[in-house]
This record gives structure tokens, C-alpha cells and sequence, in this order.
């Protein structure tokens, strides 16, 4: 039996409780799971490339059991990055209309760079619907209280890079 590879790419800036909602989610249907942290200086991130990873990997350790979870940064086209991971589907996460809107596109465009890759939507939980990773870093940057959000570790990390930003 074939082993299915699912990829849940993102910049994962910070990783917060919706995008660990999906992945928990991802481990259940496929055999192995690659977390594709996006290599994206357009986004401006926060983390840097070795902390989004490292961060990943410590918030995923526990997700390990029969479903394989590996984290690996890439840069250029999610499609051959698929390819060279050897993922059948791609995993979306989708929280309101606009992710739809988007994520439609760049489903269909996708399609047409590889039909053998299928993109795969979970929706996101209602208590995590509103959770983005930009509104978290205004939240924090502004004083305010993330937990809810993220986990405690990710909490620390972050509150660290706004008091260093600050200092």
C-alpha cells in the first residue's frame, strides 16, 4: 500500500491554535504529514526562518504517533515543492469567505500546474474562525494578552521578540 503524503504549507507566523487545529487534524488522513514552512520575506515575518521551524517542530513533537510529522522549510512553488516531497494532497485550512475566494484560485492554478495533486479544506474550528497570525502580532506588539491564541510556549517566544523589538 501506497503511503499518503499530505503537505499543509504556510509562513506560520507565528503557529497559533487554528493552525494546530488543522494539523490535528490533518495527522488523521493521511500516513505521513510534511508541515512546508514558506520561506516568504515578502511577509515581513517576525520569526526568522530557523525560529518558525524550530517552533514548529516543539509545537508538533507530540503529533507524532502513527501518522509521521515532518517539518521542512521551502521556497519557491507549493506545487513542486509537493512534488519533491512526494505529497498527493495539499491541506488548507479555511476560515471565512475571503480564505475561500483566495484559496479557490489558487486551487485551480495549482490544478493546472498538477492534476495528480488534490487540495484538501478543513474548516477551521468556530473558536478559532477570527485567529490569524498577523492579528496575534498586533495583539502582542499593543500590550494585549495572546493566549488564548497560542500556546504558552509560542506566548514566551513571542512576548520575547516584542520586548527586544521595544528595548
Amino acid at each position: 500500500m501506497a503511503t499518503r503524503v499530505g503537505l499543509y504549507p504556510g509562513t506560520f507566523d507565528p503557529i497559533h491554535n487554528g493552525h494546530t487545529d488543522i494539523i490535528g487534524r490533518a495527522v488523521k488522513l493521511v500516513d505521513k504529514l510534511v508541515i512546508g514552512v514558506a520561506i516568504n520575506a515578502g511577509k515581513g515575518p517576525m520569526f526568522d526562518l530557523e525560529e518558525r521551524v524550530a517552533i514548529l517542530r516543539d509545537q508538533t513533537a507530540s503529533l507524532s504517533g502513527a501518522t509521521e510529522v515532518v517539518v521542512q522549510p521551502f521556497k519557491g512553488l507549493l506545487i513542486h515543492f509537493a512534488r519533491e516531497v512526494g505529497a498527493s494532497m495539499i491541506v488548507r485550512g479555511l476560515r471565512a469567505v475571503a480564505d475561500f475566494e483566495y484559496e479557490f484560485q489558487m486551487t485551480a492554478m495549482n490544478q493546472q500546474l498538477d492534476r495528480d495533486i488534490d487540495t484538501v479544506f478543513l474548516m477551521a474550528d468556530p473558536r478559532h474562525q477570527a485567529v490569524s497570525s498577523r492579528l496575534i502580532k498586533e495583539i502582542a506588539i499593543l500590550g494585549g494578552d495572546v493566549s488564548k491564541f497560542v500556546s504558552p510556549g509560542v506566548k514566551d517566544a513571542l512576548m520575547a521578540k516584542v520586548a527586544a523589538a521595544q528595548a
